[in-house]
């Protein structure tokens, strides 16, 4: 069975984000990046399928050349093969864009999978479009926000959460499943399993090769303005008996943080 997982470079969530406001785009110098948490979640459902029925995970990756170190987090994780699609284009928060680099990648470079995994979103651009876009790209079923998946012969049963509830659904292989949170708990990265990733090879394909020319991938929306989040105001302390502290409380609830 061969499983494809895709995985986005993002900033580290403790990271400093600096905002260049004259292009509206986030300062990557000195930023620290990571895999996009929820896209672990992907990859160590990849390998638990793997060591379930056999066959082989491998891991993609749509960024820069810098986004090598990534993929070798995957390889260090258990991954067989990691590959790079690479894209120097600066972060344009276009999920349209990125699917349809990964949808010409399967269908010109690696047609044959039974499963393609993705975080059900990134934590960069947080829109949780891509696996949707690159699963009508390439007519396939697809489940998104699954929190449990079962595979048995060419077809999957999936539990995803919805509004208030969990929703159960089977579907045909191949399709594309996006994970949520507590799909399973991702395992870390063995000092056995980091050496033989740094001897690993990560072919590289580019969207040149791909046909794609920067018209066909020209961002379908345009950023207006970026802003940092404005700052916490400070907490308020309530120095009263019980009787009047739950009133004032009461009081600041109702009128100005217009908690009804």
């Amino acid at each position: 069975m061969n499983t494809f997982v895709f995985i986005k470079r993002v900033p580290d969530t403790e990271s400093k984000i600096r905002i260049d406001h004259e292009n509206n785009r986030i300062i990557e110098d000195g930023l620290s990046f990571v895999m996009s948490p929820y896209d672990e979640y992907a990859v160590e459902e990849a390998l638990q399928i793997r060591e379930a029925r056999g066959g082989s995970v491998t891991v993609f990756l749509v960024g820069p050349e810098e986004a090598r170190v990534i993929l070798k987090k995957a390889l260090a994780m258990g991954a067989d093969e990691a590959v790079l699609i690479r894209d120097d284009a600066p972060e344009s928060y276009d999920g349209l864009r990125t699917a349809r680099i990964i949808a010409e990648t399967l269908k010109q470079k690696y047609p044959e999978y039974s499963l393609l995994l993705f975080g059900k979103q990134s934590m960069g651009a947080d829109n949780a479009q891509v696996p949707a876009m690159v699963a009508e790209m390439l007519g396939l079923p697809q489940v998104n926000v699954v929190t449990r998946l079962e595979l048995e012969g060419n077809s999957g049963n999936a539990l995803r959460e919805i509004e208030g509830a969990s929703e159960r659904i089977t579907f045909p292989l191949p399709a594309v499943v996006s994970a949520q949170k507590g799909l399973n708990e991702p395992r870390y990265e063995t000092l056995k399993g980091i050496m033989m990733a740094k001897r690993k090879q990560i072919p590289v394909i580019t969207t040149a090769e791909l046909g794609l020319t920067e018209e066909q991938l020209a961002p379908q929306l345009t950023i207006v303005r970026m802003e940092s989040p404005p700052a916490r105001e400070a907490g308020k302390i309530i120095e009263e008996e019980a009787a009047e502290a739950a009133r004032q409380l009461v009081d600041f609830l109702h009128n100005q943080a217009k908690v009804v």
